[in-house]
């Protein structure tokens, strides 16, 4: 039986319900929204519902199959392990914003036309945004505005794609498409700006940073996530993609390396990890899809759960700066104790990364792609040198700070060891995951050389820290704002805009002052003419006019008979 709800609608209708229950019934009532959305889903057949006609084209707001299930799935449970992490939380406006956020999400996952998917698309760019202003701050309030102008954006070239895209092919149906057309361009840019393609990747490391503890949670599932999903609809085996990815994966780890805001690390990160997803989006074999999905599943939930740790350490602390951190896990070791589990999580054996990521990096061989290759293995061992490695050290151990703080509220807790929980169950029991993939999967991610080859890349990039850090050669945690592309938006954009304003005025003003000029010496002009003083005003003598009288009747009749 298919969904009588859309899925999505169940929890951007139901948070309006939120603001007129009792205090007291809120925090049961935001779990059960998306505990009751993955009960429907669990039960839900394949296959399109709710079509419509509008304007002559069909809308296809459901359209369930494997590829849009499993993004379904993992979508539903992050939603519940960030509301379980977010319970102490009372503050309404992140209360709707993340559920109405999330479910935006799952929407789009599961929308079958163009249409469909830019609604969605807009109010998660829309809610998501409250997530970042729910902090309060003046940092927060300018990142937000930059990441709601970023993601609005990227609605509006969607919008333009499909609807040069119905007026060339007479459908909105959302199917795999060719780049040969500017519909299909303007599609896969609006698509790789919430992907954080290279130079639209700004938005991510800018805002999510400045989102609340929470908040940041949320973020780092939804937007990205589906950005993955509308791309391997969208645009599986596009061959450009493939070396978008490599650059994806490997350019963000080197201002992760430098940067001292360890959630701002995790973004960059974050972006580092879509490169693999985008990659293996550009292969577009069956194998290549499946490492793709598996990826995302495993990636929501152990960059979620980092997240969590250091949201926890903003809680607790006020902030995430590794230079003002240090040795942690002396008052915070259950926090500490998660955080290492999240860092295990990107690439070990028997956790959720490494089986997700397998499948990706053996597709990529499997391909004859020797310089990808050799890209996402420097990538792999890249991000769990500063993901993984650096964000523990510096904000659990290392230099001690002598600051001591309580450990994370007990619902923290919950939500981080949930999250652990599924981390550690999937790595064990891969073959769980792997039942969910959106084709047959015959891999085992567990064979010797896989095995040793992943041992062997993280012992030594771990060795490599510890020699950095006792040679003193490891970059220093240092208060600073690193900025890359997103110079063109603080500084360079800005500037071009104060001086382009300037030049107006300024051009203006002197429009005006010479319009003011020319207004008094016209008006000095008729006074002396027509004032009292003026020469038209005098007394002429009669003579004088009967002899000009007489010389204008006489040019007259000249030019009359000549």
């Amino acid at each position: 039986m298919l969904f009588e709800i859309p899925p999505g609608l169940l929890l951007i209708l139901g948070v309006l319900v939120l603001p007129l229950l009792p205090t007291a019934w809120r925090k049961a009532y935001i779990t059960f929204l998306p505990l009751a959305g993955l009960w429907a889903l669990i039960g839900a057949e394949q296959g399109i519902s709710h079509t419509f006609t509008l304007f002559s084209y069909e809308i296809t707001p459901v359209r369930i199959d494997n590829l849009s299930l499993i993004f379904g799935y993992i979508f539903h449970i992050a939603a519940v392990l960030s509301v379980i992490f977010a319970w102490h939380n009372e503050d309404i406006v992140d209360q709707m914003a993340g559920l109405a956020y999330a479910g935006a999400g799952i929407g789009a996952v599961f929308a079958g036309d163009l249409i469909t998917l830019f609604v969605y698309w807009e109010i998660m760019a829309v809610t998501s945004v409250f997530l970042i202003w729910a902090r309060r701050t003046d940092a927060a309030y300018r990142a937000g505005m930059r990441y709601l102008i970023i993601q609005v954006g990227s609605g509006v070239l969607l919008l333009s794609g499909a609807i040069l895209l119905a007026h060339q092919t007479g459908s909105i149906a959302f199917e795999k498409m060719m780049l040969d057309n500017l519909a299909t361009w303007l599609i896969l840019v609006a698509f790789g700006i919430k992907c954080a393609f290279p130079f639209l990747h700004n938005w991510l490391p800018d805002a999510y940073p400045e989102a609340t503890a929470t908040g940041a949670v949320f973020l780092s599932v939804f937007t990205t996530k589906c950005a993955v999903y509308v791309l391997a609809r969208g645009f599986p085996g596009t061959e450009l993609l493939i070396y978008v990815g490599a650059v994806m994966a490997a350019f963000p780890l080197f201002y992760a390396l430098i940067e001292n805001d360890l959630r701002r690390v995790l973004s960059y990160s974050l972006n580092n990890q879509l490169g693999f997803m985008v990659v293996g989006i550009g292969i577009g074999s069956a194998l290549a899809i499946n490492g793709v999905a598996a990826h995302a599943f495993a990636h929501i939930l152990y960059k979620s759960l980092l997240f969590m740790a250091m949201g926890a350490v903003l809680y607790r602390a006020g902030t995430v700066k590794a230079s003002d951190l240090g040795a942690l896990y002396k008052s915070m070791p259950l926090t500490a104790f998660f955080c290492i589990i999240g860092a295990l999580s990107i690439s070990t054996p028997l956790f959720a990364g490494y089986v997700g990521k397998s499948l990706t990096i053996s597709a990529v061989a499997k391909g004859s792609h020797e310089i990808i290759w050799i890209v996402l293995m420097f990538a792999s061992a890249g991000v769990f040198l500063v993901s993984g490695v650096k964000v523990v050290y510096f904000a659990f151990f290392g230099s001690d700070s002598g600051n001591r703080y309580r450990e994370a509220p007990p619902n923290m807790l919950v939500g981080m060891g949930l999250t652990s929980l599924l981390c550690i169950g999937i790595g064990v029991y891969s073959p769980w995951l792997y039942s969910l993939l959106p084709y047959e999967v015959v891999y085992n991610p567990y064979t010797t050389d896989h095995i040793i080859n992943q041992l062997q890349l993280l012992l030594f990039t771990a060795l490599a820290f510890a020699v950095l850090i006792r040679f003193k050669l490891f970059p220093p945690p240092v208060s600073s704002i690193n900025l890359d592309f997103d110079v063109t938006y603080r500084k360079w954009l800005p500037g071009i805009y104060h001086r382009s304003i300037e030049f107006i005025f300024d051009g203006w003003n002197r429009i005006l002052l010479d319009l003011r000029n020319g207004v008094r010496r016209f008006v000095g002009y008729m006074f002396r003419h027509h004032g009292p003083e003026g020469i038209l005003a005098r007394t002429w003598p009669t003579g004088s006019m009967a002899l000009w009288v007489a010389l204008l009747l006489g040019g007259i009749l000249l030019i009359y008979y000549s």
